[in-house]
């Protein structure tokens, strides 16, 4: 009975030669903190979907004024007019339907967030791929009105696009690389 020498573990010690390998990753603590930051995103919006839920068969227009009282906010102010019409329009349905996609929606940051923390090649597109498909949303968002919020999301999610476009990149050539060297042997 022959083995292969590819099927061998390598000595203590030793490199293993003649086997390609993808690069280690040197990113490592920048990826952990991306992976962090889209854990936030959803653990956020996971939270929103709960609070969605707790308001369905209740009253969410006198709980939107309770709240604007204990805040001591003037109900009569431009703001607190647009959550008051906003609580009001608030049906059992749209609170599911919102729940639902907000669950969906953090689901799917939570899975980007592990892949990332485990650096997966997979998770990195999937960070790109949302993160591009986003950013003229957050674009128009900036339009309406520029908030410290808006500018904080939009230059963190454009900083995570332009760091994933980079991995990609490193990798793909380093996969390259690899690919292009003479077997050992």
């Amino acid at each position: 009975m022959t083995t292969s020498s590819a099927n061998l573990p390598p000595p203590e010690g030793k490199p293993l030669t003649g086997v390609p390998r993808l690069p280690i990753r040197a990113q490592k603590p920048l990826l952990r903190f991306v992976a962090l930051f889209e854990f936030g995103k959803g653990v956020f919006v996971m939270a929103m979907g709960v609070c969605a839920l707790l308001l369905v068969h209740k009253d969410a227009w006198w709980l939107a004024e309770s709240l604007l009282a204990k805040f001591h906010i003037n109900p009569d102010r431009r703001y607190a007019q647009l959550f008051l019409d906003f609580a009001d329009s608030a049906t059992d349905k749209r609170l599911w339907t919102a729940a639902s996609v907000a669950f969906t929606y953090g689901g799917l940051r939570l899975i980007e967030a592990y892949g990332l923390w485990r650096q997966r090649a997979w998770a990195e597109w999937v960070a790109f791929i949302a993160g591009t498909v986003f950013l003229p949303l957050e674009i128009r968002e900036l339009s309406r009105g520029i908030t410290v919020l808006r500018v904080v999301l939009f230059l963190g999610n454009l900083v995570v696009v332009i760091y994933m476009y980079y991995l990609l990149r490193y990798n793909h050539r380093e996969r390259q690389k690899v690919a292009a060297a003479p077997p050992f042997g």
